[in-house]
């Protein structure tokens, strides 16, 4: 591991510590083109609210949607906004040859590391699977964190491997298989990073807690700081009392409403910000936007979490 990977593992390793990591959202006109300003804005308020990464053009940010030069702009306002203070991991994906093009725009325009989304399509045996991280490894001096769910799973000689790459430093795991985790944490490297990156992943932090995986990924914080720093901070402290209450009266409830249409884990996320007064804009196909019942829902949801908050202040 060079020095300059040396130091953004260990800038992302308190970040872990410190904070849920952050997956903003990319904001959109009414007309679906993108709003820079509106998401300079936005991403300078989640940052403010002291997120211990922020991963641009992921999932929740609608990385499968950006023209390489939307990307650009998305990941250069979220560096200027960032401004040293938390590590910047830009999203790339589809095969290697188009997930190298991204890696150098977003190396580029300052990115401290990469989060590598699942491949395009196909499905591929586990040889394939650690190629795909060599051929991208070797044309980037970016640090490479693994995004493993739908079709991409390790094994653990193919984690094995990949840690052997010098600049691949770490895992998010999306598949909550905690027998399969179990297995990966024990075989990797002592600095290697491991997070949960399930949907809704404070459903599960305890349950990943337990196989040495605490750090999360946080798609609330991406409309409700409040609400994610809150149980964040009782989940670290130990305070049971206060995440059963958020799990049971928030996020159980929001779960089951994100569970009723396919595509609900980034547009509910988006309305819920437009709930909030933050014009993020729709989405764009082929995700939808919530109906108006399941909205009226999630309005009534998102103001019982609130107050949840306050109560506890």
């Amino acid at each position: 591991m060079s020095p300059e990977t040396g130091t953004v593992v260990r800038r992302l390793r308190k970040g872990m510590v410190d904070g849920v990591l952050s997956f903003p959202l990319t904001s959109f006109h009414d007309d679906g083109s993108l709003d820079p300003d509106g998401f300079r804005a936005y991403v300078a308020e989640r940052i403010a609210t002291g997120p211990g990464a922020v991963f641009p053009a992921c999932g929740t940010g609608e990385f499968f949607s950006l023209d390489e030069d939307e990307y650009r702009q998305v990941v250069t306002i979220t560096v200027e906004e960032a401004g040293g203070r938390v590590p910047v991991v830009a999203g790339i994906g589809y095969g290697w040859a188009q997930a190298v093009r991204f890696a150098r725009i977003a190396e580029e325009a300052g990115a401290d590391a990469l989060l590598v989304l699942p491949h395009y399509l196909v499905t591929a045996p586990q040889d394939g699977l650690v190629a795909q991280l060599e051929q991208i490894a070797a044309r980037t001096r970016l640090p490479l964190i693994a995004y493993q769910r739908g079709q991409v799973a390790f094994s653990v000689g193919s984690l094995k491997r990949i840690a052997d790459i010098p600049t691949v430093v770490g895992l998010k795991d999306g598949h909550s298989d905690l027998d399969r985790l179990q297995r990966l944490t024990l075989a990797a490297p002592e600095d290697f990073l491991f997070f949960n990156g399930a949907a809704t992943a404070e459903i599960q932090a305890r349950a990943y807690a337990t196989v040495g995986v605490p750090a999360y990924s946080s798609a609330v914080h991406a409309f409700a700081p409040e609400i994610a720093n809150a149980f964040f901070t009782a989940f670290q402290g130990g305070d049971d009392g206060t995440v059963d209450k958020l799990l049971r009266d928030f996020y159980v409830p929001l779960v089951e409403l994100r569970d009723r249409v396919p595509g609900y884990a980034v547009s509910l996320v988006k309305a819920a910000a437009r709930l909030r007064g933050i014009p993020v804009g729709p989405v764009r196909a082929p995700l939808t936007d919530p109906s108006a019942a399941d909205l009226a829902d999630l309005e009534l949801l998102l103001t019982a979490g609130l107050d949840l908050v306050e109560a506890a202040l």
